[in-house]
């Protein structure tokens, strides 16, 4: 749902004032009339006319649009972004070079987009923000030089970049131009990739090549009801295909966030949307160089939960939710959840654990029992994988029956797809730590930062179950012939799966070898992870040299 600038708190009346003085105090040419141009007084008054002109942007009638579309202006939604007063724009002179198509009569200061860098919680930060009033937000060749300036700076001084995208795409009168703007834009995504965090917000159209760039990125925003994506739009499918789709079932932030997995956020309202970067942030660090910021919530590391004792039952076909688990341990229960609507057999997110940002990782066994399916791999894989590019430890949270079977899934890839969250805890060389809840089986129990790929501290609660498979699924194969010869076969079954639960549906058999360091009071988990968290924070470990591995397809 579309939510218009009216609606913004008047906390925010600057933002109001802000864009009014850019699209009425410009001064006229009577007001500079008596002024020598050549005198300091005249190059000030000029200089102001001049910002005064950028600050309007495609003009008022153009602004008057953007708000009745429930859209808020790319110099709003920077205010909104950084502290207050602390945005330094960039290139605001810049214009476009082309006469052809008219272009000639549309030339605006700044042309579609702003640039510059500011202080987010106190912290830098680069942004620039796609400006739709001007010829639709579109990516000129010197919109892109723009961008591309920003985008080495954050590598340079080594800070967040985050992008306000509202565009309808390459600017169609540059021609192969404005197609080169995108290769430079798409070159620094992959060169910053794992360099400094990158963030992409959908605040409006985001069509053909613009949707690649924050694809490339670390996170995507949706604003709902507003933000768009989509390689070709509603109108070029139905011409290719026949097939009818409109703009919001096609690209919009609900389907991109629970269906295609795009999205990692989708939020209603700009203001909320923006307020979420800024938290997002706030577990960050600038660059891989440094450690994400330590952030005393007050909270005692040694704080017990006697809830966990009622919360996941022993029977282990009855489904919990993994979430509560987490808001238990982390820091005043917050916990900012990644891809929440997506695959949410596994969840993923950041939190903090005695003031340390952590990345979570847990099964969800109240969707799917927690199985591990194409769709969870995936998003667990490239959640770890972004932890570990940015120093921030990974605790796993493990309750997992398994893979998913059936050809649905074969087919799909399930090998290949798994292979990348195996891939994943093996390469990460950040302390990683797990707590097995209680299923752990079969080949989903090594994928889960299990011993065997490197975890650093693996725990278990005495509910743990860590085998091969399932007890059922084992007496049915190792005793197929007693259970058959039997004189009462149902009988004989009960009595071994019995048998097998006792001797190995427990924790004990993997803490005997090694594979867990410790069974742990299910109320002491918190206390138990951060202590880990503090003996590993020194932890130095590299992988072997080489110019990269090859993840699986």
């Amino acid at each position: 749902m579309a939510h218009p600038f009216a609606l913004i708190p008047l906390t925010k009346e600057r933002i109001i004032s802000m864009a009014t003085s850019g699209t009425e105090t410009q001064p006229s040419a009577d007001d500079l009339s008596g002024t020598d141009p050549h005198s300091i007084e005249g190059k000030l008054a000029e200089l102001e006319s001049r910002r005064a002109e950028s600050r309007t942007g495609g003009g008022a009638k153009a602004i008057e649009r953007q708000r009745e579309r429930g859209k808020l202006t790319a110099r709003e939604r920077l205010d909104l972004l950084f502290d207050d007063g602390t945005f330094e724009e960039m290139d605001a002179f810049v214009t476009h070079r082309t006469s052809r198509f008219g272009l000639a009569k549309q030339r605006h200061p700044g042309d579609a987009v702003v640039t510059g860098h500011g202080e987010i919680d106190g912290r830098l930060a680069f942004a620039y923000s796609q400006d739709f009033t001007v010829l639709g937000g579109s990516l000129s060749e010197v919109v892109a030089e723009k961008i591309v300036k920003i985008q080495d700076l954050s590598m340079k001084v080594g800070a967040p970049i985050i992008a306000l995208n509202d565009g309808g795409g390459a600017r169609i009168q540059e021609g192969v131009a404005s197609l080169r703007g995108y290769g430079d834009l798409f070159l620094r995504n992959t060169l910053a990739s794992g360099v400094v965090p990158q963030i992409g917000v959908s605040m409006g159209p985001n069509a053909g090549g613009g949707v690649y760039s924050p694809a490339i990125m670390d996170f995507i925003f949706m604003v709902d009801g507003i933000g768009q994506m989509y390689i070709t739009g509603p109108d070029v499918i139905r011409a290719v295909s026949g097939e009818e789709v409109t703009h919001e079932d096609l690209g919009g932030a609900r389907t991109h966030a629970s269906k295609s997995g795009v999205a990692h956020f989708a939020i209603s309202g700009e203001e909320a949307t923006l307020d979420t970067v800024r938290t997002l942030l706030s577990y960050l660090p600038a660059t891989n160089m440094e450690d994400p910021p330590y952030v005393d919530l007050g909270d005692d590391p040694d704080r017990r939960n006697d809830d966990f004792l009622d919360l996941v039952p022993t029977d282990s076909m009855q489904g919990y939710d993994v979430r509560d688990v987490i808001r238990g341990i982390a820091d005043h229960g917050e916990f900012l959840e990644v891809h929440a609507q997506w695959a949410r057999n596994i969840a993923v997110g950041l939190a903090r654990m005695g003031g340390q940002t952590v990345g979570v990782v847990g099964n969800a066994p109240d969707t799917f029992a927690g199985v591990l399916d194409i769709d969870a791999s995936r998003k667990a894989a490239r959640f770890v994988r972004f932890c570990d590019c940015f120093n921030i430890p990974i605790v796993t949270l493990v309750d997992v029956p398994g893979f998913l079977p059936g050809t649905q899934q074969e087919y799909g890839g399930i090998i290949t797809h798994g292979a990348k969250l195996l891939y994943a805890y093996a390469e990460a060389t950040v302390p990683k730590i797990s707590v097995t809840l209680r299923k752990s089986y079969g080949g989903a129990h090594i994928v889960m930062s299990s011993k065997y790929l490197g975890s650093d501290v693996n725990l278990a609660w005495p509910t743990a179950q860590i085998a091969v498979m399932g007890a059922e699924g084992a007496v049915n194969v190792i005793h197929r012939r007693a259970i058959a010869e039997a004189a009462d076969a149902d009988a004989e079954r009960a009595r071994l799966i019995a048998e097998f639960e006792t001797e190995f549906s427990n924790p004990y058999q993997a803490a005997q070898l090694g594979f867990i360091d410790d069974v742990i009071d299910p109320r002491e988990t918190r206390r138990c992870v951060i202590r880990a968290l503090r003996m590993l924070a020194r932890k130095s470990e590299s992988l072997p040299p080489k110019k990269h591995g090859n993840i699986p397809l």
